[in-house]
């Protein structure tokens, strides 16, 4: 394993430490160090399959519990020792759909979001034990894409993406399943799953920065719910609406959506906001640019600070991209478009392909006038995690810090795709796409685990103050000398993270698990203080 550990890795130490985009404020404590060692992996050895994309863990059992989607099974892996995690079982979801799409653990349950095999028709939220036996199944919203469980076990929750056909004729209604659990698992029936929709927001006025631009489609069918994070108290859900640039505020006490939050844009244009925005020209050029982003989480945690609650997001951006659509895909590269001449009076150099041109933005959104030509350009994701409070109210946001540290780690392969090693492959498209996001209580400390899902790697922070989270480590264990689709590349594609506490880790300290999608790996890592 040391030849990992060699690998790609930056910590916090004088300038880098401020690539975070904040710092202390008077009063809080200074920031703790904590270092992350790659300790083992499990390997699919299927590439590019989507073989592990999401995992959960049952510390009674000391099991991994891995989605395999080429497979169309739950990989269950024994990690009593982490240097050495291997496939104990297997799990087989074909009997309730096509394939599962997230898994979740509590208390030896554990909770399978399975699509249909048409992912347009409803889709099953399946039970097990930690051995495979089955408790349950009952049926989900179209295209159940997470599972969650509240802390306190009385529910399980699964966010229904309800994304249309390829056609575009037929687009079910994003949902919320809410899974009443407290008559036991075993005894689980359909009457026990409550469809939490949007229909309530149809013909409502939604903040302008909520996105409603499906061909034909109400609220209801627009919005599609993504990832789920639970209060600490099990009362409040929030839910990503990753493609709508929102967040859903669910009461699960009245089993309703309460709120529509749009989350605003990304000026790219204010200091510490930049990006580097082509995928030409050879050299990095992390600067601003007359450009907004759409914040478009993916991942989201809940966290306790202080007493409070408070959210942090990957920002990940996505892009529609169906048959029925206008054009087939939303998304166009800005030297294909017309630029506003008094909006963008240097448009000719900002299409340049070695300074905006390239860069892929939305058609749907930037011509208010209608008159044909853009007045602003907005492009996919912000590049960055934020942390909001729990009204979805920003607090922070980490600016171009993301670039910025894996620029200095992997400079001869910054922006790199998951799928090869080549200089700023992603430049022009959402570059290093952060799209997980844990948030752990270590060593009396709260952290940040934000997975990096194109260049690769894990990006610690320290929530030493929500509005000013410290850096502290950068590690991707990924080797760049190695063709992507071989073993040696190492760990590509991460995306499902877990982090283990001391007291439920088979060795007693802290781990943390990553769930790589391309190259069908699960990284095991040991989190230690810093000496």
């Amino acid at each position: 394993m040391r030849r990992y550990a060699a690998m790609v890795g930056i910590v916090a130490t004088g300038a880098m430490a401020l690539a975070g985009g904040g710092g202390r404020v008077s009063g809080e404590p200074p920031a703790k160090q904590i270092v992350l060692t790659p300790l083992g992996v499990y390997r699919t050895l299927l590439n590019d399959k989507a073989a592990a994309e999401i995992a959960a863990y049952d510390p009674a059992t000391r099991r991994v519990f891995s989605v395999n989607v080429e497979l169309r099974r739950i990989d269950v892996l024994d990690i009593s020792d982490p240097a050495n995690p291997f496939l104990a079982s297997t799990i087989d979801v074909t009997p309730f759909g096509h394939h599962a799409n997230s898994v979740a653990v509590h208390d030896g349950i554990i909770g399978v979001a399975i699509q249909a095999e048409v992912k347009t028709d409803p889709g099953k939220a399946a039970f097990f034990d930690a051995d495979g036996n089955l408790l349950a199944a009952v049926t989900a919203g179209a295209l159940p894409d997470m599972i969650t469980f509240t802390p306190n076990g009385r529910f399980a929750l699964v966010a229904n993406e309800g994304e249309p056909n390829d056609a575009y004729t037929v687009d079910p209604q994003g949902t919320i399943s809410l899974i009443d659990l407290t008559g036991g698992v075993n005894a689980l029936t359909d009457a026990d799953v409550t469809s939490i929709d949007f229909t309530a927001f149809n013909g409502a006025a939604l903040d302008p920065s909520v996105r409603i631009f499906g061909p034909g489609a109400s609220v209801a069918q627009d919005l599609e719910p993504e990832y789920i994070a639970v209060s600490h108290d099990s009362r409040t859900a929030w839910v990503t609406l990753q493609e709508n640039n929102a967040i859903a505020i669910v009461d699960l006490s009245e089993r309703r959506v309460t709120r529509v939050v749009g989350l605003g844009f990304k000026d790219h244009t204010a200091p510490g906001n930049g990006l580097d925005a082509s995928d030409q020209g050879g050299a990095i050029n992390i600067t601003n640019w007359p450009l907004w982003g759409m914040y478009q989480p993916d991942a989201i945690a809940a966290f306790e600070y202080h007493g409070r609650t408070y959210l942090a997001t990957a920002n990940e951006g996505d892009v529609r991209e169906y048959a029925g659509f206008p054009g087939g895909v939303e998304s166009a590269r800005v030297n294909s478009l017309t630029l506003d001449p008094i909006a963008f009076p240097n448009a000719a150099a900002l299409k340049a392909n070695t300074a905006l041109g390239r860069v892929n933005v939305t058609k749907s959104l930037g011509d208010p006038d209608r008159d044909g030509d853009f007045d602003q350009l907005f492009a996919f994701g912000a590049r960055s995690f934020s942390i909001r409070d729990a009204q979805a109210g920003l607090l922070f946001d980490s600016g171009d810090a993301l670039e910025r540290v894996t620029a200095a780690a992997s400079p001869a392969n910054f922006n790199a795709s998951n799928t090869n090693n080549t200089l700023k492959n992603r430049s022009d498209d959402k570059g290093p796409e952060p799209e997980g996001i844990r948030a752990a209580a270590l060593f009396g400390r709260t952290y940040l685990f934000i997975a990096l899902e194109r260049i690769g790697g894990i990006a610690v922070y320290e929530v030493v103050n929500p509005a000013a989270p410290t850096f502290v480590q950068y590690i991707n264990t990924r080797n760049f000398a190695a063709a992507t689709t071989t073993v040696a590349a190492g760990d590509l594609g991460p995306e499902g993270v877990i982090v283990i506490p001391a007291d439920d880790s088979p060795t007693g300290q802290p781990l943390l698990v990553i769930a790589n999608e391309v190259s069908g790996t699960i990284r095991i890592f040991g989190i230690s203080q810093a000496k």
